[in-house]
């Protein structure tokens, strides 16, 4: 990136990756995304509880219609569709945090009955390269509860080091929570980029994976 350019993140859709379609969230996924974000499991360890169509309704006109990152702030929301069927089986997200720090993170969801083929792990890792390669990030970060034991994976198969274990740091759903905190700096980030990409990884089971708790 040159660096008289102010960074923006205006992706060309639908991203593809071996064998998902990453795309922004639309009206006709309602039904998809209530098959799992309604899911008590799914939503233990998240700060939100789990939605109703409405709600799904009331983000898909707002903090889902985001189809570009053009500030600081700002967070870009896509669905995880399977290429060869069409199906939506999840939603990953990019935030970015800061411009001056060049900061971001990011979070992901799978419905539990497309777990296990590496479809969240796949899905993050494509997040990961917009935000070094084409938003131009330093540092990004995944934070989960400690007991979300397979994004805890998704993590560590995307290469991302465990930086901190912040014990009891908030009370969450009425009970303390003890935070686990991941990251990547882009100058780590090649040595990652084609691991996941040229498909090596897609036998690792993602399990019933939950997204990390900064996903609105």
């Amino acid at each position: 990136m040159s660096p008289n350019r102010q960074p923006e993140l205006r992706p060309a859709y639908p991203i593809r990756t071996e064998r998902l379609l990453l795309r922004p969230l639309t009206v006709i996924d309602v039904d998809a995304l209530l098959a799992y974000r309604s899911r008590p499991d799914v939503c233990r360890y998240v700060p939100f509880e789990p939605m109703d169509r409405q709600l799904i309704g009331e983000r898909l006109a707002a903090q889902w219609a985001t189809i570009a990152l053009t500030d600081e702030g700002q967070a870009l929301t896509l669905g995880i569709e399977l290429a060869r069927t069409g199906g939506l089986v999840g939603d990953v997200v990019l935030f970015w945090h800061s411009r001056e720090h060049r900061g971001g993170e990011i979070g992901y969801i799978l419905n539990p009955g497309f777990a296990g083929h590496g479809y969240a792990t796949e899905a993050a890792h494509a997040l990961l390269r917009l935000g070094f390669d084409e938003l131009g990030l330093h540092r990004i970060v995944a934070r989960l509860d400690e007991r979300n034991g397979p994004s805890a994976k998704v993590a560590r198969r995307l290469g991302m080091r465990q930086e901190a274990r912040l014990v009891h740091n908030e009370l969450f759903k009425g009970e303390c929570s003890t935070e686990l905190d991941f990251a990547m700096l882009a100058d780590q980030w090649p040595a990652h980029r084609d691991r996941i990409a040229n498909g090596r990884q897609h036998r690792d089971m993602d399990e019933s994976i939950i997204e990390a708790p900064a996903v609105p």
